[in-house]
């Protein structure tokens, strides 16, 4: 028997019982539809929660001074800031810079206390950097009160019950641990998607905090934003300094391995659809296989060789395969995209989403080798599933198998 008439057989096999296989084709694109679907919600929550993380504190790299980060002492400010700057400055792939004074204090007002983290920035260079004047829910970024304005978080705002111009005391310690207390009058109130964030940082202008704790000229930090993500080690590597400078992944370690093991969470997720589809697979071609038994039994009396009928059931699972993964990928595709551009509002879990630093609003997205690997992936599946009925089909006795009913 040729292979064309192998061919031909096996694919007027499929569709002899069309509802039973029209079945197993809805199942498999389903199944990859819903997996690679899950898979992309799951990759946009990452990619946000990075793109937001970035933004708004992270930056691309940060360059201390070796102590600082251990007990943030005051006294630990960046060596040779002028020095590294003029280099950044002859760096082609940073975007922009942003220098820091980085204090641990308390907001206070009449209704409570709380702890933050006071940054004293330069308001022009920050806007470059990261988007907390994008984020400002009321009043304006550190540009029309001429002394001691700040800008909080909103949910900082709503515990302290302030509100624009309402005064807050912030009380930390100067360079020779002398406890400071000074009022800032609210100037704008922000909201990222950070709860945690909103509520722990508040943001002052360098030139008011540096004298007051006697650094003016030093810097605690500086934040760098590269061109793209992928400029990132890059740019490390060429800024030399006895300071400590590290990239956005070894600032937040949780992060760079979520990141660098997401594509594998994908594929072990997909593996685990199309294993459960597997089972299903597995049962429609035995079920197939034992319907035929006396046909196969006939083939097989009348001289057809076993490895043509094992040849003939691989190649109908292949069939459904070949029908039912483009049709998933393509339905994939489609439902990506359009999620990719109108997102998804998930505003009823929002606050739940927030205090992991996500937007209520996920925009779906995966690597286009994604489809390819997945098809491929698919249709391996279903040949690995197509052997069990096939080696079934060879065990049958011709003999018994024509006087089967």
């Amino acid at each position: 028997m040729r292979m064309k008439t192998l061919l031909t057989i096996a694919w007027r096999n499929v569709w002899r019982n069309k509802l039973r296989s029209s079945i197993v084709i809805a199942s498999i694109v389903v199944g990859i539809w819903a997996g690679l679907f899950i898979m992309a919600m799951t990759a946009g929550l990452n990619d946000q929660r990075l793109k937001s993380s970035i933004d708004t504190y992270l930056s691309h790299i940060q360059i201390h001074n070796p102590g600082f980060l251990e007990d943030f002492d005051k006294k630990d400010t960046i060596t040779g800031s002028k020095t590294i700057l003029n280099d950044i400055d002859t760096m082609s792939h940073v975007k922009a810079y942003s220098k820091r004074l980085v204090l641990q204090g308390m907001a206070s007002t009449a209704h409570g206390n709380y702890g933050v983290k006071i940054l004293g920035i330069y308001p022009k260079e920050e806007e470059k950097v990261t988007a907390i004047s994008k984020k400002l829910v009321q009043g304006t970024y550190l540009h029309k009160l001429k002394r001691n304005p700040i800008v909080i978080g909103e949910k900082l705002a709503h515990k302290l019950d302030v509100k624009i111009n309402s005064k807050v005391v912030l009380n930390f310690q100067d360079s020779g641990n002398n406890t400071i207390a000074t009022s800032f009058r609210v100037e704008g109130i922000f909201k990222t998607v950070n709860s945690s964030f909103d509520e722990a940082n508040v943001f002052v202008k360098y030139d008011d905090l540096a004298p007051i704790v006697d650094l003016s000229g030093k810097y605690h930090e500086i934040a760098i934003l590269c061109t793209n993500v992928e400029e990132t080690l890059p740019v490390k590597n060429q800024i030399s300094t006895d300071n400590l400078v590290e990239t956005w992944d070894e600032l937040a370690p949780e992060l760079g391995y979520t990141q660098k093991t997401m594509n594998n969470f994908l594929y072990i997720f997909m593996g685990i659809i199309l294993l459960a589809l597997t089972f299903g697979i597995v049962n429609t071609m035995l079920m197939a296989v034992l319907e035929r038994k006396r046909e196969i039994g006939m083939l097989l009396s009348v001289g057809m060789d076993r490895r043509k009928v094992f040849a003939m059931i691989m190649l109908e699972t292949l069939f459904l395969a070949m029908i039912a993964a483009p049709l998933g990928v393509l339905l994939s595709i489609w439902t990506i995209e359009y999620f990719g551009l109108q997102g998804i509002d998930l505003s009823s879990v929002g606050k739940g989403l927030q205090s992991f630093g996500m937007d209520s609003r996920v925009y779906t997205t995966l690597p286009a080798v994604l489809y390819l690997n997945i098809t491929l992936m698919t249709l391996i599946v279903a040949l690995i599933a197509a052997l069990v009925p096939a080696r079934r089909a060879l065990q049958l006795n011709p003999a018994e198998a024509v006087k089967a009913i």
